[in-house]
């Protein structure tokens, strides 16, 4: 295990501060890598876990600086889905094969998912509504979505982020206000600088899969997880869906 560890160092480009702190990292590594081969061990699942980069953190670490959504804050009004009338909905949906979702993206230790997760779905439905796909920037929404419960890498919600871009006229691109990983100061003249907008957006109703069908199966929506517990641990499909949110399909504009 010992030698485990050292080439994941080598691998992933950790360093410890001193020796205690590297006795403290093993130690968590161990209980991780004896968790995910016990796992593999047994073969009854359809798929192998494997180790990454985070296999030297708590589960309480992880989730500490990577899951920013504030669920708790999320509002629980009735919504008329305006997909109700939809009767025919597709088996399956993959909108990467329809081109209309960008390469991977990394959020690295901000927890500003919820910025990731309102830009990839603007990102999806500026493509299906200009034939375009562009990476928009999560960074301008961390810098410059501050003044209510969005907060940069301490956390804040896709609903709040959708109205910054709907008050803001629009949201620029990657490339021009780039991902820092970190809280910065607003820079007003990349913020400036549009490639799409959007106007308007709406909530799923609650607690309903049928709703859910219809709007993934019409475009790209935004959606929260609650991943915070072992996969291992835990049903494949027990994952929680915590809010979704999606854009009326002549919304976006370049």
């Amino acid at each position: 295990m010992y030698e485990r560890h050292r080439q994941w160092m080598s691998q992933f480009g950790r360093i410890y501060s001193d020796n205690n702190e590297r006795h403290k990292r093993f130690n968590i590594f161990k209980q991780n890598v004896a968790l995910i081969d016990s796992f593999n061990n047994a073969n009854n699942k359809p798929y192998n876990l494997a180790v990454n980069q985070f296999a030297d953190l708590t589960n309480e670490e992880f989730t500490t600086s990577r899951n920013g959504f504030k669920g708790h804050m999320c509002s629980n009004k009735a919504t008329t889905l305006i997909y109700e009338n939809v009767t025919a909905l597709p088996s399956t949906v993959d909108w990467t094969k329809k081109g209309a979702v960008t390469p991977i993206k990394d959020q690295g230790q901000c927890g500003c998912c919820w910025a990731f997760s309102a830009v990839a779905a603007m990102e999806g439905v500026t493509k299906l509504t200009t034939g375009t796909l562009i990476s928009l920037s999560e960074q301008e929404l961390v810098d410059c979505d501050t003044k209510g419960e969005d907060q940069g890498c301490q956390g804040g919600l896709m609903d709040d982020a959708f109205q910054f871009i709907q008050k803001n006229k629009g949201l620029t691109t990657e490339s021009n206000y780039p991902y820092t990983g970190v809280d910065g100061t607003c820079n007003a003249n990349q913020e400036a600088n549009h490639a799409a907008t959007i106007n308007g957006f709406q909530d799923v109703p609650a607690n309903s899969e049928d709703a859910l069908q219809k709007a993934v199966a019409n475009q790209p929506v935004s959606v929260a997880i609650d991943a915070s517990g072992f996969v291992c641990n835990a049903p494949v499909l027990g994952l929680e869906v915590l809010g979704v949110d999606w854009f009326g399909q002549s919304a976006v504009r370049i």
